[in-house]
């Protein structure tokens, strides 16, 4: 599969990607029939959908009701979400992840310590409902022996995400979760070959990259990355430099894209203005460069025309307009997304619920 790097403006409509977003609706960790719906109610044909955060491992998880893909039942439960879109012509890829320190014991097997590449704990943090504090474990730092274990888990992540039908993977690099925790040196503490130096703290990531690659292949891969974030107290001191080494480094494995999220977005869900770009990063990367990160249909349209970006993620307002592309197309007004009912457990309100443009003249 090939996405695609230069075109005209026409195919700007399948330029949209709907980005990964936590809906914590899966009950259990089990992915629920009700995402039949909700993916495919987002499916154009030819667009590209990204699962939510799916965790790799019973120890990956950190937030309530969030899908898995390390069982068998997780992956049954995955097919008829991943035929819906494919029987409408979408491509849908699973985003796998594990979010290391960002958990609670309660969260993790016999109440065990979250792992993470430091013993560094976590502050509370106001949840994104701006009202309930979230807990965190302090953390149990990984041995080098242990490592070579989570990687596995990410590689048969992605062997049982191809096996529930989906056309491929995108790695979750980004957002304070378990490899930025890697790559990050406001976190990573450790004196072994996986910290120090730039290289050294991007030593899992790529372990995992080529892991991936080598159990599904290149062009079934992507991975998502944050640099300039510094979500759950991940930040760097140099994150130009950390986005333009990985960008560079990832070259060598082929991967089909590479998805960074802007600098803008400092937190979540707040844009601020600044002085950095992605640009030297969408050099640097040979394949599919997808850009995330506060977009509307105006700047989407501009980062692809200006060739800043091969494909643009939209998150909250794609989890609004189900037909988001259909809008961006004919520049129709937008529904207005409610915050309020993003991390709800409802199986439809603020899920499946949000209309569609009318169709009849």
């Amino acid at each position: 599969m090939h996405f695609l790097r230069q075109g005209s403006i026409e195919t700007v409509i399948l330029r949209v990607v709907l980005a990964p977003l936590t809906r914590q609706r899966s009950y259990g960790n089990v992915p629920q029939p009700h995402a039949i719906l909700y993916y495919s109610q987002r499916t154009t044909k030819g667009g590209l959908l990204i699962a939510e955060a799916t965790g790799v491992s019973d120890t990956a998880q950190g937030y309530p009701q969030t899908p898995g893909i390390w069982t068998k039942e997780q992956v049954e439960a995955w097919k008829p979400i991943v035929n819906a879109v494919h029987a409408k012509g979408g491509i849908f890829f699973c985003q796998i992840w594990h979010v290391g320190r960002v958990s609670h014991k309660d969260f993790q097997p016999n109440g065990q310590a979250p792992i993470s590449c430091t013993d560094k704990p976590l502050t509370p943090q106001i949840r994104a409902n701006g009202v309930d504090v979230a807990q965190f474990t302090p953390p149990r730092r990984l041995t080098i022996d242990e490592i070579p274990q989570i990687v596995n888990d990410f590689r048969l992540a992605a062997k049982n995400a191809i096996e529930a039908g989906f056309d491929g993977v995108e790695i979750h690099g980004a957002h304070g979760y378990l490899i930025d925790q890697f790559m990050k040196d406001q976190v990573n503490d450790r004196t072994d070959h996986y910290g120090g130096s730039l290289e050294n703290r991007c030593r899992f990531a790529h372990e995992i990259v080529e892991a991936v690659v080598n159990e599904i292949g290149a062009d079934r891969v992507g991975i998502r990355l944050s640099p300039f974030a510094s979500y759950m107290e991940s930040g760097d001191s140099n994150p130009s430099a950390l986005g333009l080494y990985m960008a560079e480094s990832l070259n060598k494995y082929g991967i089909a894209y590479c998805h960074m999220v802007e600098p803008r977005m400092k937190t979540v869900g707040e844009k601020v203005e600044c002085p950095e770009s992605l640009v030297p990063m969408r050099k640097a990367f040979k394949g599919t460069f997808m850009v995330a990160g506060g977009y509307d249909r105006g700047d989407g349209n501009k980062a692809v025309v200006e060739d800043r970006a091969d494909l643009v993620a939209y998150g909250r307002l794609f989890l609004a307009n189900p037909d988001l592309p259909r809008r961006f197309e004919l520049d129709a007004p937008l529904n207005k997304y409610n915050r309020d009912t993003f991390y709800i457990s409802d199986p439809v309100v603020g899920y499946s619920d949000y209309p569609f443009l009318e169709t009849t003249a």
